[in-house]
């Protein structure tokens, strides 16, 4: 497939999504006609355009460890093929590598979707920036989704990266990944004021570009964060606590439900000891079954 294909599908995608969203205008930056003009066709080059501006950010729900170097990594920066360079044959069956780049692009344009989107009320809600997730965007063995940025998330444009997060990037560690191994994002793309549980209308207006990330990225399994996450991408009314630890399957992709970290966190501040251990016990366990089902080996440190 050309690079030429490849952007003609980006584009009746971007096309297709503002369709569903309401949309019916188009609009373009300045110079955009002029700039096309002069580009030489596209090729495979590096990737260096990240896109600015706008992050959405989780609820406390989605907050994750402070920044660190898997978090400064090549997966956490979407990025474009630059223009020039040598022509690829349309017959070209396109390697891993490229592959890899041509995910990562078309999730840049999917970022830049986002950080222009209006179709909710959350973009007037006082956002600072859009988060449309990271990580690694070629077929993760885990990718795990949870509800909506949050203050952290919301100023950085990063998904889990407040207190929450910290959790989270434990629960990835036991189960001897980095953050930049697995993809990490939210149903939600916004802040909701307050941090409160996104509305039905905001969840149906963001999932449209969460379901084409997971089409986009084709993470081997699925760990959904928290009942919102739940009930957004199974369209179930079944809480988290019946489905926490149950497999399940979106799109064919294997889906585990489990707790959010915020909700883990929640019997820490509470001082709840043995209602900490219960509930990160049953959150091991699920993250257990999904290494079992990657054919992966419980490492040492994780065994508590």
């Amino acid at each position: 497939m050309s690079d030429w294909t490849d952007i003609v599908d980006d584009v009746i995608g971007h096309v297709t999504l503002l369709k569903e969203l309401g949309g019916r205008v188009v609009e373009l930056p300045p110079g955009f006609f002029e700039a096309w003009d002069k580009a030489p066709p596209p090729c495979s080059g590096a990737a260096v355009l990240r896109p600015g501006g706008g992050g959405d950010g989780n609820t406390g729900n989605n907050g994750n460890a402070g920044r660190g170097d898997s978090q400064n990594s090549q997966h956490s920066q979407y990025s474009h093929p630059q223009q020039g360079g040598a022509q690829h044959s349309s017959a070209a069956t396109p390697g891993p590598s490229q592959a890899q780049h041509s995910s990562a692009a078309t999730l840049a344009a999917i970022a830049m979707e986002v950080g222009a989107c209006v179709a909710c009320p959350l973009h007037a809600g006082g956002r600072t920036k859009v988060v449309p997730g990271q990580g690694n965007p070629d077929a993760p063995d885990v990718m795990f989704i949870g509800e909506a940025p949050g203050e952290e998330e919301d100023r950085q444009g990063l998904a889990f990266v407040g207190a929450a997060g910290q959790f989270l990037t434990k629960m990835i560690g036991a189960m001897g990944y980095t953050r930049d191994q697995v993809f990490i994002a939210n149903i939600c793309k916004c802040r909701p004021p307050n941090n409160r549980t996104p509305d039905a209308e905001e969840m149906q207006k963001c999932l449209p570009f969460l379901r084409r990330q997971i089409k986009i990225i084709r993470p081997k399994t699925i760990v959904l964060l928290g009942g919102t996450a739940v009930k957004g991408i199974l369209n179930s009314q079944a809480g988290v606590t019946r489905m926490q630890g149950v497999w399940t399957s979106y799109e064919g992709i294997p889906v585990m439900p489990t707790y959010h970290p915020s909700y883990v966190i929640r019997f820490e501040k509470a001082g709840d000891a043995a209602g900490m251990k219960t509930v990160k016990t049953q959150v091991w366990n699920a993250l257990k079954l999904v290494l079992e089902r990657l054919g992966k080996p419980v490492p040492q440190q994780g065994k508590k």
